[in-house]
């Protein structure tokens, strides 16, 4: 008989991160607008007009349980990370176009 194994975790051990967020929250606006300009990886995104941005909300996902061929599975994991989220991407594909209109001649 297999003993089973119970793992507990609180709730912040998993999303506490790296970040150190009572630094972050110590600086005044103007040292962050300062780093943000200094900082190379944002200087791609310093002159985009954010007023207008959409929220996007993702649509809920349900869990499922669902039987693909073992090489299916296989080529999707082979490719990394997020295999689940690009096996929906292509079934959101499909159902697109296959709920497209029909042009008429």
């Amino acid at each position: 008989m297999k003993k089973e194994r119970t793992i507990r975790r609180r709730w912040g051990d998993r999303r506490s991160g790296k970040s150190d967020w009572a630094r972050i929250d110590a600086l005044t606006d103007a040292e962050i607008e300062t780093t943000m300009e200094n900082d190379t990886d944002w200087q791609d995104f310093k002159d985009i007009d954010w007023s207008d941005a959409v929220l996007v909300v993702p649509p809920k996902k349900k869990a499922i349980s669902i039987r693909v061929d073992e090489d299916v599975l296989d080529f999707f994991k082979s490719e990394g990370e997020g295999y689940q989220r690009r096996i929906n991407a292509v079934l959101r594909s499909y159902m697109q176009q296959k709920t497209k209109p029909t042009k008429r001649a």
